[in-house]
């Protein structure tokens, strides 16, 4: 059998009988990963947990940059005639003295962190280390 096609007529009636359509509600936008996980773990959260986010954050702020190429840039600068030799030399210079400071400042958080973490895990594995102590005098006695 062959199929009626729908007049244009029935096609504007129908399309004048549906109510206009909707717009979509504005999305409410997604909160990140992080605060995610932060507000599932609640208390759980340590003052080590923070500083460990606090420090990728810092890490992600950061640029790393090689002294080759950075050199390679000054001198395409000078070489077209941007800058001066002294004032590239003297801003290469400045450059990789913030960069030596910033890099020791990562490192020294970073140490201060790993420090921070063993006092924690051995805050934690000291009641464990004290109790199976405890076991094995008593398994002693026992065997002789």
């Amino acid at each position: 059998m062959a199929e009626k096609k729908p007049s244009k007529k029935t096609k504007k009636a129908k399309a004048a009988k549906k109510p206009p359509k909707k717009k979509a509600a504005a999305k409410k936008p997604k909160k990140a990963k992080a605060s995610k996980k932060a507000s599932a773990s609640g208390s759980r959260a340590t003052g080590l947990d923070k500083s460990v986010e606090e420090f990728r954050a810092s890490l992600e702020r950061n640029v790393t940059l090689s002294r080759d190429r950075l050199q390679e840039v000054v001198d395409d600068t000078v070489k077209r005639g941007r800058m001066t030799r002294g004032d590239a030399e003297k801003m290469l210079s400045d450059l990789l003295k913030r960069g030596r400071r910033q890099t020791d400042s990562l490192l020294k958080e970073l140490e201060r962190l790993v420090k921070q973490a063993r006092k924690e895990l051995q805050g934690r594995a000291k009641p464990v280390h004290k109790s199976a102590t405890q076991a094995a005098r008593r398994a002693a006695k026992k065997l002789g």
